[in-house]
């Protein structure tokens, strides 16, 4: 079944209508943001998340504001290495929701000695050990972040590592905005 979920959302996904997807200016998309694909307005899965003490978790406190979702692993080089500009657009930009959600097995201790060593301190990390979210998101590889408009829906999506707090991603996110 989750195979099947995870089918529907990415060939929704795939047949979306970018123009339903903001007034993104193309000559913004540069850079990190040339891999970005901008989408019709697509529900994001509702799905229990863990937080970094076991506490059940969700993606709630970002409902009414847009969402910047990073989904992540610890044994992920890519995403070890975006992490800090994550953590730095969560300082830039205060009135977005930036989470990562560490989707898989990923250790409390690896996650949490991860997080020290990287200098991570503002940016809300939860986890979703059954892999719930990235299968109905149909996520295949790591990273993988979404931009969630305030009604909840995924807008757009980038495959891969990203300097999230560079001024092209900037101006992208403040265009979507």
């Amino acid at each position: 079944m989750r195979i099947i979920r995870a089918f529907l959302y990415t060939a929704f996904l795939g047949c979306a209508n970018v123009a339903g997807a903001g007034a993104v200016d193309p000559a913004l998309l540069t850079g990190a943001m040339a891999k970005l694909v901008l989408e019709a307005p697509m529900p994001l899965p509702q799905v229990g998340l863990v937080g970094l003490t076991d506490e059940p978790a969700s993606l709630g406190s970002a409902k009414g504001k847009w969402l910047v979702l990073n989904l992540w692993a610890t044994w992920c080089m890519p995403c070890r290495e975006e992490m800090p500009s994550l953590d730095r657009l969560a300082a830039l930009r205060p009135d977005l929701a930036v989470v990562a959600v560490a989707t898989g097995p990923n250790p409390l201790p690896a996650i949490h000695s991860f997080l020290e060593k990287a200098g991570i301190h503002t940016l809300t990390v939860l986890r979703d050990p059954t892999q719930d979210l990235a299968h109905q998101m149909g996520v295949m590889g790591l990273p993988v972040t979404v931009i969630v408009n305030p009604d909840g829906q995924e807008v757009a999506r980038l495959i891969g590592g990203a300097d999230w707090s560079a001024p092209e991603v900037l101006a992208v996110l403040d265009a979507l905005r």
